[in-house]
């Protein structure tokens, strides 16, 4: 079995795509949701979910896969979840909850509002994430099987040498203008209005759990964290510093079946109720109320912070790296001195092209390298209102590629080959342990070398 070589980049991809298709997974119109077009083991594949795949990656303007290349992609991930459920291997639940709240948050800002998602498809939020949650958690998997099988794998100096020398002269690729961009990231304040509604609301429900309402039943009914709400709050046992240190230290002081006063961390509002300790763990439940990040927060204190901070970093009372590591409330890029990565590849320089993201395509355009921006707004990932201020740091020119400055590119791209070689390896293992077949419409395909219907 030899795959082709940008095969498990696919693989990856098509999970992503998976979760952000507008159907969550349900067949378009017109195309037979029913068509099982390959199985692995217990896990099957439609022709509907190739197909919005497809689809997906033409409507994005990407460069799109062949069908055999994105079904073989397909295939993959399930051989992924068959041996992980081999294997015995798992993800957190509060992993998955994480990661499907921010692809929620990513679904809220492609829609514009919360209210124009349900609108369009006519089910709540709570409906729509229920339908999700099993993607996330199979993509979780698919990832953490990924990382089991390749994360170790390491490369050297020598070998990214060898590969760039290994490349023909008249066949080394051009690269276009790329920037290396920071940011320091302030949140948008909660208003008093909505600080004191939240407040007012969690102090009645506090009320109705003291004169004897279960409190589970409260959290089922009124918490915002969906995660833990259809279990009544119940965030299971947590070690010490696992939680934000808000909520930890106000469920410590606690006693068993007490509840809290209200609590407020980055997530929102809280009541905690501890159920119990147990040596260097604990037990509590919570009812989490979200303030309303688009009309419910305020800009001004974050502006006029972002304000100061700037006019100290152009007088060289600090640096901008400095500064974003003390004051970036984004976490992700904080200690990094707020250089922003690029997603795909992780390095700190993005392509100055349309891959960019259009806000900050067009705020690097009336700038200059070295200049520090003023606050201009922002949307956190996962869907808050901020300010940030933009530090355009440095421009390459467009160039063919060569071994002094695109070096992180090419070290990707060992990384990747060398990563590429050890899951070939564990594939041609793996295949002997499940059951493969392929529906013969897609007979051409020759799939791993598996004839149609059947395996190898």
């Amino acid at each position: 079995m030899k795959l082709n070589p940008s095969l498990l980049r696919f693989a990856i991809l098509v999970g992503f795509a998976l979760l952000s298709l507008p159907g969550f997974g349900q067949g378009q119109q017109g195309v037979s949701v029913d068509k099982i077009i390959a199985r692995v083991d217990n896990y099957y594949i439609l022709r509907s979910e190739l197909e919005e795949i497809y689809q997906s990656y033409k409507a994005e303007g990407q460069r799109t896969p062949e069908r055999c290349q994105l079904l073989e992609s397909l295939i993959i991930n399930k051989m992924l979840l068959a041996k992980a459920e081999i294997d015995s291997v798992t993800v957190d639940d509060k992993e998955v909850d994480g990661q499907l709240d921010g692809r929620m948050s990513y679904m809220i800002q492609r829609f514009g509002s919360e209210k124009n998602l349900v609108e369009a498809y006519g089910k709540s939020v709570e409906a729509l994430k229920s339908e999700l949650r099993q993607q996330v958690k199979e993509q979780a998997i698919v990832e953490t099987m990924q990382q089991k099988i390749a994360g170790d794998v390491k490369i050297t100096p020598n070998e990214v040498r060898k590969f760039f020398n290994s490349i023909p002269k008249d066949s080394l690729p051009y690269i276009p203008s790329e920037v290396e961009v920071g940011h320091i990231v302030r949140l948008a304040t909660v208003t008093k209005e909505q600080r004191d509604k939240l407040k007012t609301q969690l102090l009645d429900l506090k009320k109705r759990a003291e004169a004897g309402e279960d409190f589970a039943m409260l959290a089922q009914v009124y918490s915002e964290d969906l995660g833990s709400a259809k279990n009544g709050g119940d965030l299971g046992f947590a070690k010490r510093g696992a939680m934000v240190p808000e909520f930890e230290g106000a469920a410590l002081a606690l006693k068993p079946n007490e509840i809290s006063n209200i609590v407020e961390s980055q997530f929102g509002f809280h009541l905690i109720q501890l159920i119990e300790t147990r040596g260097a763990e604990y037990h509590a439940r919570h009812i989490l109320l979200r303030p309303d990040y688009n009309r419910g927060t305020d800009i001004t204190e974050a502006t006029n912070y972002l304000d100061s901070l700037r006019a100290l970093i152009k007088i060289d009372t600090l640096t901008f790296a400095q500064a974003a590591k003390i004051s970036s409330e984004d976490k992700l890029t904080a200690d990094a001195g707020g250089i922003i990565n690029d997603p795909n590849t992780g390095i700190g320089r993005l392509s100055l092209d349309a891959s960019m993201d259009p806000a900050l395509y067009f705020a690097l355009d009336s700038m200059k390298v070295g200049d520090i921006s003023v606050p201009i707004s922002y949307r956190t990932e996962d869907g808050r209102s901020a300010m940030r201020i933009l530090w355009y740091k440095s421009k390459s020119e467009p160039h063919t590629a060569n071994l002094q400055d695109d070096y992180e590119k090419l070290a990707q791209i060992v990384l990747s080959n060398k990563k590429n070689n050890a899951l070939e390896e564990w594939f041609k293992k793996a295949a002997g342990d499940v059951f493969i077949s392929v529906d013969e419409e897609f007979q051409n395909c020759r799939i791993f070398g598996l004839s149609p219907t059947g395996t190898q």
